[in-house]
């Protein structure tokens, strides 16, 4: 399958090279499209969360 797909390549060069620029010039058109994050957000990620337990204290219900 490969030999085959060599001798296609082969007979056919303006295709293949043509698909090459293709594919080149889409892999430059999303590199430079691509947003880039200088600095990334490092901080941690926080959750706020809204619960009610009768009787426990905030700092029982953080603890469990």
């Amino acid at each position: 399958m490969i030999h085959k797909l060599i001798e296609w390549s082969l007979k056919n060069r303006i295709i293949v090279i043509a698909l090459f620029i293709g594919l080149a010039g889409a892999g430059y058109w999303a590199l430079i499209h691509t947003p880039i994050d200088a600095i990334p957000d490092l901080s941690d990620n926080q959750v706020i969360v809204f619960t009610d337990w009768a009787g426990r204290s905030p700092q029982e219900v953080e603890d469990q």
